[in-house]
C-alpha cells in the first residue's frame, strides 16, 4: 500500500489550482450570477422540502426529503466528526473558516448542479429516470462533451468508494471497544481484517436492495442521526460556555495567520480548508446531483432550492460544532488524526462515557454513508456500460470495505481527495457553462410564485 500511497501524495498537489479556481472562483460567479438566490428564498426552500410545495402526480422514484436525506447520509457523516479533526490538526482552527466560506459558496454550486440535474435528466437501458453531471453534460452540452461525462465517471469509481468510511469506523470500534481486550484476544490486524469483512456483509445486506431501500432507511436514520449528534455537541457547548467564544475566537483569528507552520502557508491553510470543506458537503462535486436527479418533481428549480439546504445542515451547522468541542477540549493539540481526535474530545467533555456515545452515532452515519455511496459508483458504471454491469460495482464496492480497514488513513485521505479534485474538473465546467439556463428556468419559476401568492 505505501508505493500507491506515495503516488497519490505526488499527484495531489496538481491539483489544487483547478480545485480552487472552480470551487472557490466559480462559487462567487454563481452567487452574483444567481442574485443570492440561495440566501434570499432559504425559507421557501425548507418549505419544499417539509412538502409543502409536492406534486403527487410528478415524475421520479423518491420524495425530495428522500432525496435530500440520502445526499445527506453521504455527507452529514465521518466527514464531518473526523473529516474536521483531520483539517484541524493538518491546518490548526483557522482552517474552519475556509470551510465556512467553501460551504457558503458551494449552496450555490448545489442549486445550480441539482436543477440541472432535473432539467437534464434522461432513462437508462431498463427505462428508469436518471440525473446526474454525466446526463447535464451530455444532454445539455451535447454529445461532442461526453469525453467529459466519461472522464467523471471514471473518477467517481474511485471516489464512490467508501473506503474512508470503513477505514474511520474501525479506528473508532478498535479504540472504544478495545476487542482484543473485551471480545477476544487475537492480533490488531485480524481485528482490523474482521470488522471490515462484518461491515461489508451488513452493506451487502441493503445495498443490493436497490435505490428505493436506500431511500428508505437513509431518510429514517439520518434525521434521528443528525439530531443525537447536535445534542451531544450542544450540551457539551452549554456545559463549557465560557470555553465557546474563545474557540470561535480562535478559528477567526487563526484563519488569517499569514504566518502559519502549515505546509504551504496561508496558502496551504486555504487549501486544506477548501478540500475538508469538499469533503464534507460534496458541493461542486457532483454526487448530489444524482441523487436529486431522481427526485419526484418537474420543477428543477424547487429541487435546487432544497438540494442547496445541504451544505449549510452538514457544514455550517454539523462541522462548525464539531470543531468547537474539538477546541474548547484542548484535544486538538494532542498529536491524534482523524476519529481519534474527535473521540478524544468527546470522551473529555462527556463525563467520560463520550467515546461510547461518538461510537453509537459513527455507526449510525457510516453504515449510511456506506448504503448511499454504492449507489453513486454504481450510476457511474452504468453510465459507462449499462445498467446490469453496472450492478457489478457493488461487489467492488464491498471488497474494497474490507481493505480499507486495514488501510492508512493517509491512503485513503489522499485516494478520496484526488478521485474529488479530478471530479470537480468536468462537474463545475458543465454547471458554469450550463448556469444561464437555470437562471431563466428560476425567473419563470419566481415570477409564478410571485404571482400565486398575490
Amino acid at each position: 500500500m505505501n508505493p500507491i500511497n506515495d503516488f497519490l501524495a505526488y499527484v495531489l498537489p496538481y491539483t489544487e489550482w483547478p480545485m480552487f479556481l472552480l470551487l472557490i472562483g466559480g462559487g462567487i460567479l454563481l452567487l452574483f450570477y444567481s442574485k443570492f438566490i440561495p440566501f434570499r428564498y432559504f425559507g421557501h426552500a425548507i418549505a419544499i422540502t417539509a412538502g409543502k410545495y409536492d406534486d403527487k402526480n410528478a415524475k421520479g422514484d423518491v420524495s425530495s426529503f428522500q432525496a435530500l436525506s440520502a445526499a445527506v447520509a453521504a455527507t452529514v457523516g465521518l466527514g464531518n466528526i473526523s473529516g474536521v479533526a483531520i483539517a484541524i490538526h493538518d491546518g490548526g482552527p483557522g482552517v474552519i473558516f475556509w470551510i465556512w466560506i467553501t460551504a457558503l459558496l458551494g449552496m450555490g454550486i448545489k442549486f445550480y448542479s441539482c436543477s440541472l440535474s432535473i432539467m437534464y435528466r434522461g432513462t437508462d437501458g431498463e427505462g428508469h429516470m436518471q440525473g446526474g453531471p454525466m446526463y447535464y453534460i451530455t444532454k445539455g452540452l451535447g454529445e461532442k462533451w461526453k469525453p467529459l461525462a466519461i472522464f467523471f465517471c471514471l473518477c467517481g469509481m474511485f471516489g464512490f468508494l467508501g473506503v474512508f468510511t470503513a477505514n474511520q469506523f474501525t479506528e473508532t470500534f478498535m479504540m472504544v471497544i478495545k476487542p482484543e481486550e473485551t471480545i477476544f484476544a487475537m492480533e490488531t490486524e485480524t481485528w482490523k481484517w474482521t470488522i471490515g469483512a462484518v461491515l461489508a456483509v451488513i452493506t451487502s445486506l441493503v445495498i443490493f436492495g436497490g435505490l428505493k431501500k436506500i431511500a428508505k432507511v437513509s431518510s429514517t436514520v439520518v434525521p434521528f442521526m443528525v439530531f443525537v449528534y447536535l445534542v451531544a455537541v450542544i450540551v457539551v457547548m452549554i456545559m463549557n460556555s465560557e470555553k465557546v467564544l474563545p474557540a470561535l475566537s480562535l478559528i477567526f483569528t487563526e484563519a488569517w495567520n499569514f504566518n502559519t507552520i502549515v505546509t504551504g502557508g496561508f496558502w496551504g491553510l486555504v487549501i486544506i480548508g477548501v478540500r475538508r470543506a469538499m469533503f464534507s458537503n460534496e458541493a461542486g462535486l457532483g454526487s448530489a446531483p444524482m441523487y436529486h436527479g431522481q427526485s419526484k418533481t418537474d420543477n428543477p428549480i424547487k429541487e435546487g432550492l432544497v438540494a442547496m439546504l445541504g451544505p449549510f445542515i452538514d457544514t455550517i451547522l454539523v462541522c462548525t460544532f464539531t470543531a468547537i468541542v474539538i477546541i474548547l477540549s484542548g484535544a486538538y493539540t494532542e498529536d491524534v488524526s482523524g476519529i481519534l481526535m474527535t473521540l478524544e474530545a468527546f470522551e473529555r467533555t462527556l463525563f467520560g462515557y463520550g467515546d461510547e456515545l461518538l461510537m453509537i452515532i459513527v455507526t449510525a452515519f457510516a453504515l449510511s454513508t456506506l448504503f448511499t455511496y454504492s449507489y453513486y459508483g454504481v450510476k457511474c458504471l452504468s453510465f459507462l456500460t449499462n445498467p446490469k454491469i453496472g450492478r457489478l460495482y457493488n461487489v467492488y464496492f464491498v471488497i474494497m470495505i474490507i481493505f480499507a480497514a486495514v488501510a492508512s488513513l493517509d491512503l485513503v485521505k489522499n485516494l478520496i481527495d484526488l478521485s474529488y479534485s479530478l471530479m470537480v474538473i468536468p462537474n463545475m465546467i458543465a454547471v458554469l457553462l450550463l448556469a444561464p439556463k437555470v437562471n431563466v428556468a428560476a425567473a419563470a419559476y419566481f415570477k409564478k410564485l410571485k404571482n400565486d401568492r398575490a
